[in-house]
């Protein structure tokens, strides 16, 4: 039983990795029939895909000399192996002569291309597996590094398991036809409405796998803002939100949403001086959040392997999360690896927040800080430049929101808000105007 275990675990055995030696060959066989087919082979696979060594020569050589506009036969095959000397390296030309009178149906081509990539990510996995379990006995690495990195190579691997279809405008056009006729029977934003309407108007909603970046200078009201699209949101669709507050305690954050939801200014509901009218417009408003799918996590050192683990708690409990907010960015941590500056560890922190948007399919809101640049301009007004670390920043986020005082604002407890859209991957950019109302901690569209 023992013997039997260790063969089990010895990686350089071939009884035990998952391979398909008859699809290699047909691979191999169908690009030297109708050398063609390689266009769509080298499409679809590597040279790694192959299990055998003699496979992986003779196919790196394929595509050498595809890329390169050689003929591809047997004769300039057999040359360039051994020109190379690599002609006894992949068996001789014996094996060469075996590919050739495989004889393949070129129908099954794509038969033949899925057979071998599912081995080879079969085999990708027991390696994940092997791989792990060595980590796992180094006490050194941290559990959360281990399982994040872990999580990662998963999710990398899951990701090349459904293939990119190509489609034509023939078989697009029906679809796209039934579409429109149904956004005109029954209009709607094909992202989440954020209950600002100029604001929707120019992004259509927030959408799915989005990295959305809202950014002002400190006491802007950048929280203010994102409570406000959170409660929105969270009313018009009752969508499940997580809020991470890396700054503020969830009491902090609650009464900011009592005040903005029953219009009792913070500084008299904190003290506890409430009227009658009060007490009734505060059990509506606690009847409304009692029914509502609003998540806060207000942990202040919370990492980006900590943020990941709390989405799939909540998804595994049944909740269909639609929506994170993370306030914010320049606190998360980033706990595998040191980085040589903190630039370099917030590139890191951006793309990962992009991958768990795409992973999850939900967009994510970051909070951002901009740089002191911006009060040295004469107009105040913020470019993209002006984000702390911009450059990961920037590339990362498919949606950047700027917050900046309008210079007419009318005094200090009502403010005129621009909100810069200085970036949008797949809409215009452009401004629109808010009022801030700061004793209510409170966003509208500007009347």
């Amino acid at each position: 039983m023992n013997f039997n275990k260790r063969k089990l675990l010895n990686m350089n055995s071939t009884h035990f990795l998952p391979h398909n030696f008859l699809a290699e060959k047909m691979i191999l066989s169908s690009i030297l029939v109708n050398p063609e087919s390689m266009s769509i082979v080298i499409k679809q696979l590597s040279t790694e895909c192959f299990y055998f060594k003699n496979h992986q020569e003779i196919f790196k050589v394929l595509v050498y000399m595809y890329q390169k506009n050689q003929s591809i036969d047997i004769i300039n095959l057999t040359t360039f192996l051994q020109e190379y000397g690599l002609l006894q390296k992949v068996g001789g030309i014996k094996v060469l002569i075996e590919i050739v009178n495989q004889l393949p149906n070129l129908s099954y081509i794509e038969k033949h291309i899925s057979l071998i990539k599912d081995k080879f990510l079969r085999r990708t996995l027991i390696k994940l597996g092997y791989k792990l379990i060595n980590s796992s006995s180094i006490t050194n690495i941290s559990l959360e590094t281990l399982l994040f990195e872990f999580e990662q190579q998963l999710f990398n691997l899951t990701s090349t398991i459904t293939p990119s279809k190509l489609t034509n405008t023939t078989e697009l056009i029906p679809e796209i036809l039934v579409e429109l006729k149904q956004k005109v029977k029954y209009p709607n934003l094909p992202g989440l409405r954020t209950g600002f309407y100029s604001l929707d108007s120019l992004t259509q909603g927030f959408q799915k796998s989005d990295l959305i970046i809202i950014a002002g200078r400190p006491s802007i009201g950048k929280t203010a803002f994102s409570l406000t699209l959170t409660l929105n949101i969270c009313k018009l669709l009752k969508v499940p939100i997580v809020f991470f507050s890396l700054e503020m305690s969830k009491e902090q954050l609650f009464y900011r949403l009592l005040s903005m939801e029953t219009n009792i200014n913070q500084v008299r509901l904190r003290s506890g001086k409430l009227t009658k009218s009060d007490w009734i417009k505060l059990n509506k408003v606690v009847k409304l959040f009692s029914n509502l799918p609003f998540f806060i996590n207000d942990c202040s050192n919370i990492s980006i392997q900590d943020l990941q683990t709390n989405i799939k708690s909540l998804i595994l409990e049944g909740n269909q999360i639609s929506l994170v907010v993370i306030d914010y960015l320049q606190l998360i941590q980033f706990k595998v690896e040191k980085s040589e500056n903190r630039a370099q560890e917030l590139s890191q922190i951006t793309r990962s927040l992009k991958n768990i948007a795409r992973e999850f399919n939900i967009p994510i809101i970051a909070l951002s800080q901009l740089s002191r640049n911006v009060e040295n301009r004469p107009d105040k007004k913020p470019i993209l430049s002006d984000l702390r670390e911009s450059g990961s920043i920037e590339q990362d986020a498919d949606l950047i929101l700027m917050l900046s005082k309008n210079q007419y604002s009318f005094d200090d407890s009502i403010s005129k808000i621009d909100l810069t859209i200085a970036k949008q991957r797949n809409g215009p950019t452009g401004a629109i105007q808010l009022q801030f109302h700061k004793k209510l901690s409170k966003y509208i569209d500007f009347q």
